[in-house]
Parts: C-alpha cells; sequence; structure tokens
C-alpha cells in the first residue's frame, strides 16, 4: 500500500464532496442512497466553473468522488486542497487529473475498471455497423421521400484492428468475432490469443475497420495521425470510442472530407460537446454520438457502486483500483 493511501478506519469522521454530479447520476442512483447515508456528504448538482470554484467545493474534505472529466484536477487545485487523501473516480479516465501532483502531496487516486466494458464495446460495434451500413444516411433519406437502394459493406469476413487491447478491445474482439470478422491487433504489451497481433502501422494497412482502445496520455495524445489514415484502405472505416485527442482530428476531418476512407464512428471528440461550427457536422460519412459509449443503466450503476466501494476499501486501509 502506498505511503498516499495510508487509510483511515470507517469509524473515523471524514468529508466526502462530490463536486460535479451534472447532468445527476449519483444523486439518483441506488448505490448513493444505500451506502452513502451515514457519512457527511456534500453533493453538487452543477460542474465547478472555475480551478477557484473546484477549489471551494473541495474545501476542507478529505475525500472527493469525482464524477466528471471537466473537473480538472491541477496542481494548483491538489495543493489548495489541504485535506484531502483521496480521489474516487467514477469511470476510468485519468488525463483530467496531474498523477504527479497526487503523489507528491500525498493523495491517493482509484478508477472505476471495467464496468462499461460490455457498454463500450456494443457501442462501438454499433457504430461500426451504422457507418457500414450507412444506416443514418439510409434513414435520413427515406424519411425524405426517396428509396435508396445502394449497396452496404458486409463485415462477415472482413478484417476488424484494435488499437489497445485491454477490458474493451477484448470485448469488442469477442463481439467482432461474434459476427464472422478477423481480427489484428496492435497494443503495448500483447498476450494472449485475443487478437492475431501486428505492428502499429499494420493494422491501418490491413484493416477494414480499425478500432481505437488505448487510454489517453502523453504516449497515446495524437498518437494517430495523417500519415496512418493514409495507409488505410479507401473502403476502410475508422472508430474511435476512446479518447479525441489520441487522434489528430483535423487529419481526420481532411481525409474524411475528401473521401480518402469510407468514413468514420466517432464517440469522442478534441472537444466536447462539439461546438456549434464542428466540420463533423457537414460531413456525411460519418456517425456520432455524444461520449456516451458507457453510459447504460448497468453500467452506469456499477460504476458508482464501485466508485463508493473504492472509498470504503480506503477507509478500511486495504485500498483498491489503485492508480497513484
Amino acid at each position: 500500500m502506498s505511503q498516499a493511501l495510508a487509510g483511515r478506519s470507517h469509524q473515523e469522521e471524514c468529508r466526502i464532496v462530490i463536486p460535479d454530479d451534472d447532468p445527476p447520476v449519483m444523486a439518483r442512483s441506488a448505490a448513493f442512497r444505500q451506502k452513502l447515508t451515514a457519512y457527511d456528504v456534500q453533493l453538487y448538482s452543477s460542474r465547478p466553473a472555475t480551478p477557484e470554484d473546484l477549489i471551494t467545493r473541495i474545501g476542507d474534505a478529505s475525500i472527493v468522488i469525482n464524477i466528471r472529466a471537466t473537473s480538472r484536477f491541477s496542481g494548483e487545485v491538489l495543493s489548495r486542497s489541504r485535506n484531502l487523501r483521496l480521489i474516487s473516480i467514477w469511470g476510468t479516465g485519468t488525463d483530467h487529473i496531474d498523477l504527479e501532483a497526487a503523489k507528491r502531496c500525498r493523495i491517493g487516486v482509484t478508477n472505476t475498471p471495467g464496468v462499461s466494458a460490455v457498454a463500450v464495446a456494443e457501442h462501438t460495434l454499433s457504430l461500426i455497423i451504422a457507418v457500414a451500413k450507412r444506416t443514418v444516411t439510409i434513414d435520413h433519406e427515406v424519411r425524405e421521400g426517396k428509396w435508396p437502394r445502394a449497396l452496404a459493406t458486409q463485415l462477415q469476413g472482413k478484417t476488424l484492428g484494435l488499437i489497445g487491447t485491454g477490458t474493451i478491445g477484448r470485448e469488442v474482439a469477442k463481439l467482432a468475432k461474434g459476427i464472422g470478422m478477423h481480427v489484428i491487433a496492435w497494443t503495448f504489451h500483447p498476450n494472449g490469443s485475443a487478437a492475431e497481433w501486428v505492428p502499429f502501422d499494420e493494422v491501418f494497412r490491413l484493416s477494414d475497420v480499425v478500432s481505437l482502445h488505448v487510454r489517453l496520455s502523453a504516449e497515446t495524445a495524437g498518437m494517430v495521425r495523417r500519415q496512418h489514415f493514409e495507409l488505410m484502405k479507401p473502403a476502410a472505416i475508422f472508430i474511435n470510442t476512446a479518447r479525441g485527442p489520441i487522434v489528430c482530428e483535423p487529419d481526420l476531418i481532411e481525409v474524411l472530407r475528401a473521401d480518402r476512407i469510407a468514413g468514420a464512428g466517432l464517440d469522442v471528440f478534441e472537444t466536447e460537446p462539439l461546438p456549434p461550427d464542428s466540420p463533423f457536422f457537414a460531413l456525411p460519412n460519418t456517425v456520432l454520438s455524444p461520449h456516451s459509449a458507457g453510459i447504460t443503466p448497468e453500467a452506469t450503476e456499477a460504476g458508482l457502486a464501485l466508485a463508493i466501494e473504492n472509498v470504503f476499501a480506503w477507509l478500511a486501509g486495504r485500498p483498491t483500483n489503485v492508480v497513484v
């Protein structure tokens, strides 16, 4: 157990703050009603407007349960939250937290890995199918009184290329194999038989569908660029349900405008929500969703419950799902 995570007993008083439950998920959850009623909990139903606002909301709390990645736990926020000892994240992403600063401030960070893997994998498959079958475009045309008979892509026998084979990537591989796709993959630490392992560039060169499943970090930010899209087949599809900044977005927009690849299914973007003038809105070969891949009732409740259980484990001196 790290020094930062030296826990306290359940009996010792602690103050818990949930600074960003907007839109509300924690306030509506059974886990919140059933597990936190005995604790001093302050829940905010809006998002902090500024770093100063976040610091004010944290106040003298020793524990934060973080709901939204828009709450940025910078080095300054962490250093000025003098009583803070644990940030329990609902979700897996940690790019909104200065982890090195958390270590220096002896603040533990936990997350909820795996709980939304099935939901994200299903959403990934739905985007693949929607783009391949041109479902959204054809639906619009039929509603306009047209009767399009254009050919759609058949996925059975095609190759799915995964960038990253963590819990989500492996679930996507299972679903793809279930509809008869061949799965190849690149990952930082390949092991097992989830896919046929190939070099990074070969995923783009060989695949009919490329799907991203790595975490956003200094190592992965901007890792997919124009040179990789140029390797893809003209009929290939690009899918991103990971994080927007992993992709150089202007490069992706350029190849989609030029029909250099067949299309893209995107759940994540560099700027969220998408601004009103986003170029993606004018691209008919894209299917867009609002960073909602992991949001199902089942995954949401399981994740919130695990975020709370991580607090209990830390209080008992047996921290689980530790990031730092």
